[in-house]
């Protein structure tokens, strides 16, 4: 007998204890490989993915521009499927507020953490917000390439992290960290700084090494949603160094893209290496 997948009405079905083809799980569901990362592993050893790059500077004659352009063409030249949000480009809105809701439950006080789900469960949040979130479904690598500004983030790319990983979509109450709605993909996180590279340590002015300066972003937000982070990439001091050694943070850059599904992740602890206290636990 024919069976077909119960979404898109294909007669592929390669997968067993679902009634979906492999297409549909993997734009239509965030949770499919948390469920059966086994299979999900056997089935698509290595090969293509789709990757969303996250592009946040201002100007298109920079260096993150030539990093972008870089990503661009190594990751389509190996058959990765490579669809970019340039932030400033697409003239992103950065603040979160009631404009970014079609309807509202509580209109006297707004809980954004409540609203967004809920408008995320009754598609109610604004397109620009529906549209980049489709783009993270699809998604099985997500890389962010920015300017390091203030120790953080471009304010618009921190408007991309307020409005579209929303509750209920990137993570919810009892799903965080490993168990995040994200789980399953990985991300990497690509910047740039103004100071150089002995700048960063506990011992030196900045105080922090470059992976402690991002370790908001990386633990803080790309595994608080599920999402495992691979080792960043910093090409430091861009405006102050010689063309020589920007060529060489470019190549360094595209042999880091050729290895992405083998480059090592960072490691942080599952919710289940913690107590009742949520206190880690002896010997984890």
């Amino acid at each position: 007998a024919v069976v077909f997948c119960k979404w898109c009405l294909s007669k592929e079905r390669p997968i067993r204890r679902t009634q979906n083809c492999l297409s549909c799980l993997k734009t239509r569901t965030n949770d499919y490989k948390l469920l059966y990362p086994f299979l999900w592993v056997r089935i698509i050893p290595g090969g293509s993915m789709n990757v969303l790059l996250i592009y946040a500077h201002p100007e298109q004659q920079s260096f993150n521009a030539a990093l972008k352009q870089t990503a661009i063409d190594t990751l389509s030249k190996q058959g990765h499927a490579v669809e970019v949000s340039d932030l400033y480009a697409m003239n992103f809105k950065t603040t979160l507020d009631r404009e970014d809701f079609l309807s509202l439950t509580e209109t006297n006080h707004v809980n954004y953490v409540t609203e967004l789900k809920a408008a995320y469960m009754n598609n109610a949040l604004v397109e620009e917000i529906r549209k980049e979130q489709e783009k993270v479904r699809r998604a099985d690598f997500l890389l962010f390439q920015y300017p390091l500004w203030w120790f953080s983030v471009p304010a618009i790319l921190k408007g991309w992290f307020d409005r579209v990983l929303t509750t209920g979509f990137a993570w919810d109450f009892g799903r965080l960290y490993d168990k995040g709605l994200l789980a399953g993909k990985k991300g990497m996180v690509s910047v740039t700084t103004g100071g150089p590279e002995n700048f960063y340590a506990e011992d030196a002015p900045h105080g922090w090494s470059i992976e402690q300066v991002l370790y908001p972003i990386n633990h803080g937000v790309l595994y608080f949603c599920g999402i495992t982070p691979v080792e960043p990439f910093a090409a430091f001091s861009v405006f102050q160094v010689d063309n020589e050694v920007r060529k060489k943070y470019l190549e360094d850059f595209r042999k880091r893209l050729l290895s992405l599904e083998t480059t090592k992740t960072l490691h942080y602890h599952p919710l289940s290496d913690y107590d009742e206290q949520m206190r880690l636990k002896v010997n984890k």
